[in-house]
């Protein structure tokens, strides 16, 4: 947490990234659609190219079961910040294969937080 960290009032900011982890964690792609307003994008730079999806496209990747590795992965929220009706948070997914670094920019719209835009960095593990 940064100089701005959560305190009790910040909490409900904390419910879309609960709601991402669970996606990751059931392969359930409900949970996506909850933690993303419906205009959110999720970009990466990678192999030279700009990647950009919409939130349909990227629930298409959560096909409603755990991944076969789900006992080895991890993930948490490493940091969060809050000021107003806007948040920050990194989060990290330590898998075998990848660690991805994602940063989520959070909006609070009409009383709901929603991820508004995520951005990301996935490096592989050497073996």
């Amino acid at each position: 947490m940064t100089a701005h960290a959560a305190t009790s009032q910040h909490i409900p900011a904390l419910a879309p990234l609960e709601q991402y982890l669970e996606a990751h964690r059931t392969g359930k792609a409900e949970y996506i659609f909850q933690a993303f307003h419906a205009d959110a994008r999720i970009i990466s730079f990678r192999d030279g190219a700009l990647h950009s999806l919409t939130v349909e496209e990227f629930s298409k990747r959560f096909q409603g079961q755990p991944q076969p590795d789900e006992a080895q992965r991890r993930r948490h929220i490493a940091s969060f910040d809050v000021v107003g009706n806007a948040a920050t948070a990194k989060i990290v997914l330590d898998y075998p294969e990848v660690t991805f670094t994602d940063y989520m920019n959070l909006l609070q719209i009409d009383g709901v937080w929603k991820i508004a835009n995520k951005t990301f960095s996935a490096a592989p593990k050497t073996k």
